[in-house]
């Protein structure tokens, strides 16, 4: 273990944030540069010997957590840097992305402020890739078998890394200009930079990963005729539907998707555009969806110049302690402040939104909404509570609902959907389809960073034994495992 009194010693503290009027003037990253280091060490040390380390359960990769904070209270860099790659592709992405399912399953966090497990990690790979620890890692030999990865998202590109270097060649195609999907255009500059990305992707190329952008599977190349080419492909194209809200004045210009809004704006920040077509700048601004995709648009909103912000949540505002219904180590739902609501703007719960308002050109202008609660398990709208609020850019920031179908690439694969409208697959991650196999929110459904990376680490496993006949990749999660929540 790490300090034996550590966690009766030492307090939590966490990342410290640049002062708001400073961060919201650009697009870099909230945290104060170094910041970290300088107390991570005694952070790591409040890990405690707990004996059955539950934050492995909260944590679907299985992240080898009080080994790492062990290397990481000793300053054994190198170590934890090994520890953590053990597990994890690219620990740079979760730690700075993941909403931490570890630290709420924390035994400290049983009646303390639980270890800061996330700023361990990212202080632990940042330190790697500064100290020139994270290199390639080529296969030793090739194994002759080709597989094509469809989309770069962490589920994508976690498969990728891992069959690369089993020794198979590997190329991902990826609809958009760059890679990282999501990663790269929705999340924005201000949680994540994308230089983070890039020299993972450059480790990537260096082991002998193709990348192959701007190339849609269904439309610009036939999903068939790709498999013929290949021995396996593996989708992982997301759940990139994003869901609608049918009421009217949805068709007034100013009103969209949060995937239409962020991905532009991130494209000013690459140099593609000087100015975003889709702007907050002098509007009042209103998002609908209260988690961490709202959460970007608020951001962004802030950083563009807008008027106003406000969030709507259709949930009741979730409490700042953990209901007696999530008990530990489940996930709680809390009331969260992130660094996008610490810059301003008003958040809104319990109301839902009848329809919008726009003026003589067609434009949106103002948004009608009423008070809802729950009766009897159901949502209904509560009489006399209707109000009007100013809005000149509404973004929908309310999830996800499946893979895009639109494309063809589900139809022209022939592939099972289940249930829920995702792509079917069995235990090994394989599709009705020979040799055709789904990780990340694909075959999942909406999920989080931290599931994606597992899914395509679990997914490589079920390729390279389709491909070999045994695999010694591992396997963290089944594709039937899901959140350790109640």
């Amino acid at each position: 273990m790490a300090d034996p009194k550590g966690f009766l010693t030492t307090g939590r503290e966490v990342a410290e944030t640049r002062p708001v009027g400073e961060r919201v003037k650009d697009w870099n990253e909230v945290y104060v540069p170094g910041s970290l280091l300088p107390i991570i060490s005694k952070q790591a040390g409040r890990c405690m010997d707990c004996g059955i380390p539950f934050c492995h359960n909260g944590c679907p990769l299985g992240n080898l957590i009080p080994e790492w904070n062990d290397y990481a209270y000793r300053e054994d860099w190198s170590a934890a840097s090994e520890r953590l790659h053990a597990t994890n592709n690219f620990p740079e992405f979760t730690g700075r992305l993941c909403p931490a399912p570890c630290e709420s399953a924390c035994v400290l966090g049983i009646n303390q402020p639980a270890v800061t497990i996330k700023n361990v990690e990212v202080s632990i790979i940042d330190k790697a890739w500064d100290s020139g620890d994270v290199t390639p890692q080529p296969p030793e030999r090739l194994s002759g078998k080709t597989v094509a990865v469809i989309g770069s998202g962490p589920a994508g590109l976690a498969a990728a890394q891992q069959l690369t270097r089993a020794g198979h060649t590997v190329a991902v195609y990826e609809r958009a200009d760059r890679i990282g999907g999501l990663l790269r255009y929705g999340i924005p500059e201000f949680k994540m930079e994308k230089s983070h990305i890039n020299r993972r992707i450059e480790q990537m190329r260096a082991e002998g990963t193709k990348f192959r952008t701007e190339t849609e599977i269904g439309r610009d190349i036939d999903a068939a005729k790709l498999r013929r080419r290949y021995d396996a492909v593996v989708i992982a194209a997301g759940a990139t539907v994003s869901r609608d809200l049918p009421v009217p004045g949805r068709e007034l210009n100013g009103v969209y998707f949060a995937m239409e809004y962020l991905p532009l704006a991130n494209k000013v920040q690459e140099g593609d555009l000087t100015v975003s077509p889709i702007t907050a700048e002098g509007k009042h601004v209103v998002v609908i969806g209260g988690g961490d995709t709202g959460a970007d648009c608020v951001g962004t909103a802030h950083r563009q110049g807008a008027l106003s912000v406000t969030q709507l949540e259709i949930m009741p505002k979730p409490g700042e302690e953990r209901n007696a219904n999530q008990p530990w180590p489940t996930f709680p739902m809390l009331y969260k402040v992130t660094s996008a609501h610490e810059e301003g703007g008003e958040r809104v719960y319990s109301v839902s939104t009848t329809h919008f308002e726009g003026d003589e050109d067609g434009n949106v202008q103002a948004l009608h909404l009423i008070e809802v609660e729950f009766k009897d398990g159901k949502l209904e709208q509560k009489p006399g509570t209707e109000r009007v609020i100013p809005a000149q850019l509404v973004t929908l920031a309310m999830g996800f609902t499946g893979t895009d179908q639109a494309n063809g690439l589900v139809q022209q694969f022939g592939l099972e959907l289940d249930e829920r409208g995702n792509i079917a697959r069995d235990a090994d991650y394989a599709t009705n389809v020979d040799g055709v196999f789904v990780a990340g929110d694909a075959g999942r459904g909406q999920s989080l960073i931290v599931w994606a990376i597992a899914e395509g680490r679990s997914a490589a496993r079920g390729v390279d034994r389709f491909l070999t006949g045994a695999s010694a990749l591992p396997a963290p999660i089944r594709p039937t495992d899901r959140s350790l929540m109640v």
